[in-house]
C-alpha cells in the first residue's frame, strides 16, 4: 500500500471515529435530558398534580378528540375553543383548574386532532358542531357543567345552553360574542361573504385570514409583550389550516357564522330568563371581538363578574394565570360550594320547566 492510500485510509478512519464519537455524545446528551423529565413526571404523579389525558370518542361516526383532567365527581367545566385553534388553546388552563374541577376540552370536527371530513361529507355548521359536542358530553355522562366560551365557542356554547338550560351551572365568556355591538370593522369582508357567497369574496377571506401572518396576528395583536407568547401556538394552528381541504371547511364556517346574529335575541332571552352566573374575562384590545361586545351582557344578567384585560384575542396566552385565578374564585362562589345544594334542589331552569308543564 503506497503512502497516499495509507493516508486516505487513516483520514477515513479518523472521520469515522469522529462521527461515532459525536453520535455517542448526542445519545448521552439526550439520555441526560430525559432523566430530569422522567423524574419530573414521577414527581408530578407522586404529588398528585393534575395530569391531562388525551382521548378520542366516536361521535356520529367521527373521531372526536378531547382533553380531560381532574376528578370526575367534581363540578365539570367544558372549554370550547375558537378559530383557528383547538383545545390546544387550553393546554395551560386545564392543569390550573383540574385539582378541583373535572375539565373537558373537545376539538370540533375539522379542527385540531378530530376527524376532518370534507365539506361534501359533513355539514360544517355551528348547529352541527353543537350537536357533536352535545353528543360527546352525553356519551361521557356529563349532566351538569359550566361553559367557557371563546370566539367560535360562543355560538356553540350558547346553542348548547339554550338547548339544555337545566345543565348549565355557569358561563365564562372570553371574547365570545352574543350582541350586534361586538361585530365591528373586522367583520365587514365576512359580512360581504354572507350577502354574496362568490369566489371573489371567498378569495378576499383567503388572503386576509388563512395566511401564516394572519394567524400570527390573531395571537400578537393587542398584547403587551410579544416575548411572553409561545410561537408554537400559531405555528401549530397554521399547520392544521394548511391541510388539503381545510380552507374550504373554514370558508363554510365563515359563511355559517352569518346565521348566528339572527339568534342573538334568543340567546339574550335565555340570559334574562335563566340568569346563569357569568364571569367575563375579555381581552379589551381584541380587534375581532372588541370590548364593545362585552358590556351588553350586563343588560341581561344580574350576576355578572366583569374583567377587561389589557391583552388581545387569545387572552389566555398572556393572562392565563390571572384568568385561572378569576375562574377559581368565581366557580368557588357560584358552583363548587353549591354542589350539594344543586343535587338536593332543582335549578332555576328546572323550576321554570316544571312550571311550564303545569
Amino acid at each position: 500500500m503506497n503512502s497516499n492510500n495509507l493516508l486516505s485510509v487513516t483520514a477515513s478512519g479518523i472521520r469515522l471515529r469522529g462521527l461515532i464519537a459525536r453520535a455517542i455524545l448526542v445519545l448521552l446528551t439526550l439520555a441526560a435530558a430525559l432523566i430530569p423529565l422522567r423524574a419530573a413526571e414521577k414527581s408530578k404523579a407522586n404529588t398528585g398534580l393534575p395530569i391531562t389525558s388525551y382521548k378520542t370518542a366516536k361521535v356520529k361516526n367521527l373521531d372526536i378528540f378531547y382533553r380531560e383532567a381532574g376528578p370526575k365527581d367534581a363540578p365539570t367545566i367544558v372549554l370550547l375553543h375558537g378559530f383557528p385553534t383547538s383545545s390546544q388553546m387550553y393546554r395551560n388552563l386545564i392543569p390550573a383548574l383540574a385539582d378541583k374541577y373535572h375539565v373537558i376540552a373537545p376539538d370540533y370536527p375539522g379542527f385540531g386532532q378530530s376527524s376532518m371530513p370534507s365539506v361534501n361529507e359533513f355539514d360544517y355548521s355551528f348547529a352541527k358542531i353543537t350537536d357533536i359536542v352535545d353528543d360527546l358530553l352525553q356519551q361521557l355522562g356529563t349532566e351538569r357543567y359550566s361553559l367557557y366560551v371563546q370566539d367560535y365557542g360562543g355560538p356553540v356554547g350558547f346553542r348548547l345552553a339554550v338547548k339544555h338550560p337545566e345543565r348549565v351551572q355557569s358561563l365564562i365568556v372570553q371574547n365570545g360574542n352574543a350582541y350586534e355591538e361586538g361585530l365591528r370593522e373586522f367583520w365587514n369582508p365576512i359580512k360581504a361573504y354572507w350577502k354574496e357567497r362568490t369566489p371573489d369574496n371567498a378569495d378576499i377571506l383567503r388572503g386576509k385570514l388563512f395566511s401564516f401572518d394572519a394567524t400570527k396576528w390573531q395571537y400578537t395583536n393587542g398584547v403587551r409583550n410579544l416575548q411572553d407568547l409561545d410561537p408554537s401556538t400559531w405555528t401549530a394552528d397554521q399547520f392544521l389550516l394548511d391541510r388539503p381541504g381545510n380552507q374550504e371547511i373554514q370558508l363554510k364556517l365563515f359563511y355559517e357564522y352569518g346565521f348566528n346574529p339572527p339568534l342573538y335575541p334568543e340567546w339574550q332571552a335565555y340570559f334574562r330568563k335563566y340568569q346563569p352566573p357569568m364571569l367575563i374575562v375579555w381581552g379589551k384590545n381584541d380587534k375581532i371581538f372588541p370590548a364593545e361586545g362585552a358590556y351588553p351582557y350586563k343588560r341581561d344578567l344580574k350576576n355578572v363578574e366583569f374583567h377587561l384585560l389589557d391583552t388581545g384575542h387569545f387572552a389566555l396566552e398572556e393572562d392565563g394565570p390571572e384568568i385561572a385565578a378569576y375562574m377559581r374564585a368565581f366557580l368557588a362562589k357560584n358552583v363548587h360550594n353549591k354542589g350539594a345544594a344543586s343535587k338536593a334542589a332543582p335549578s332555576g331552569a328546572e323550576v321554570a320547566s316544571q312550571d311550564a308543564k303545569r
